[in-house]
């Protein structure tokens, strides 16, 4: 009977039950009642490279710390262990980023706690606490090794995304596929269908956001288990190569699967692109000034946006851009395959007005503004990612 119950519990991913059905609630009780999830923040990369402590007050820093999460209703959070794919030691880097979080966990039992399943992701939002699971952010962060594969997976490492721009020898990514049409072989290496077995065999969900088309079909081709995209949205929408094809799209519903999308303007509005290159452009000299003088790329743009707020809030996308992406999901495929994998803290500007992780109740707003029923808004903002989860743990 117990588990019965934990399986509805899942299958509904709402923390408790209106007396009537009937009831018309407002978005923020049904935001309140849902277990909302995001499926992936990079606040572990800020932590290790910049020494930013989420437990502490963040605002202006960052888009995530540990109380702005509760405030924003949020539930359960897969961190992203990452490093960019050419760096030595990849697989120490994500310990060290690992033992980040497992600090913070220590430090505040009562607030967020490591959770391995979903029983234990229900465990810990009866108690009040934000759910932990971390998602590792390219297959080259386990170097080769299925032993070192399994020792991430025992760390609470529950997805693993199998490329990042810079894909490792065994799997091709986006980036490899597109900037290099003649490139050969692409896709899944044998060693590479070894990786996407021992996941299945573990319950560790495989993740293509950033894996190139041969790469998501050999994978479909293999895996006895639902997939993820743990932070992808529509190429219908936005021609970008880390977006989701429409048929790609129609593989992963059949194989009951769930597609996140990220809040990345390049990937949700088609016209960021000219004007984000535009902004760069005016600020040319500034920006070459500081790489060359050793600021990592991706900081000096956060460092430029912050700068000049005024323009480079003229770049943000409004909110209802990503409402589209989850919209034209829900009419491709229905409302079954698709939640939310933010990016935050992973990206330097986000639509207007989601500036933060305090910010997620007005998805759910914008959603009930669009008419979605209160069953298909709990099943976006999380229930969806734990009915996957739940079969990837099944029979392991």
């Amino acid at each position: 009977m117990r588990y019965f119950i934990i399986l509805l519990l899942v299958l509904s991913a709402c923390k408790s039950k209106p007396d009537k059905e009937l009831e018309t609630k407002t978005f923020e009780e049904i935001h309140k009642e849902a277990i909302v999830v995001d499926t992936h923040n990079d606040i572990l990369m800020k932590t290790t490279d910049l020494g930013m402590i989420m437990d502490q007050d963040l605002t202006g820093q960052a888009h995530s710390d540990l109380n702005r999460w509760k405030k924003g209703g949020l539930d359960v959070q897969l961190f992203s262990v990452y490093s960019d794919g050419a760096i030595e030691n990849a697989y120490a880097l994500a310990n060290r980023q690992m033992d980040s979080l497992d600090a913070v966990i220590a430090r505040n039992p009562n607030k967020i706690t490591k959770a391995s399943n979903t029983n234990a992701i229900l465990k810990a939002v009866n108690e009040n606490k934000i759910a932990a699971m971390f998602g590792v952010e390219g297959g080259h962060m386990m170097e080769n090794d299925l032993n070192k594969l399994e020792a991430l997976y025992k760390r609470g490492a529950r997805y693993l995304t199998l490329t990042h721009n810079v894909a490792p020898s065994w799997a091709t990514s986006a980036a490899d596929e597109t900037s290099n049409p003649n490139l050969t072989p692409k896709g899944l290496t044998d060693f590479g269908i070894q990786v996407v077995k021992k996941m299945n065999a573990l319950g560790m969900l495989i993740d293509v956001s950033h894996s190139g088309d041969q790469t998501f079909w050999d994978v479909i081709k293999i895996t006895n288990k639902p997939i993820i995209a743990s932070h992808s949205s529509v190429y219908s929408l936005v021609p970008n190569r880390r977006n989701l094809k429409d048929d790609q799209i129609r593989a992963i519903a059949k194989n009951k699967g769930v597609i996140q999308v990220n809040f990345h303007p390049g990937f949700i509005d088609p016209s960021f692109g000219e004007k984000d290159a535009a902004f760069f452009k005016k600020h040319t000299i500034e920006k070459d000034s500081l790489v060359n003088s050793g600021m990592d790329p991706w900081y000096t743009m956060d460092y430029l946006y912050k700068k000049y707020p005024a323009e480079a809030n003229l770049l943000r996308p409004p909110l209802s851009t990503l409402i589209d992406h989850i919209d034209y999901i829900v009419k491709l495929v229905g409302a079954d395959y698709v939640g939310l994998g933010s990016d935050f803290d992973g990206i330097n500007l986000t639509p207007l007005p989601l500036d933060d992780v305090t910010t997620y109740p007005l998805i759910t707003k914008a959603l009930v503004e669009k008419g979605y029923s209160e069953k298909d808004i709990v099943k976006i903002l999380g229930g969806n990612f734990l009915r996957v989860l739940k079969a990837n743990e099944s029979n392991n």
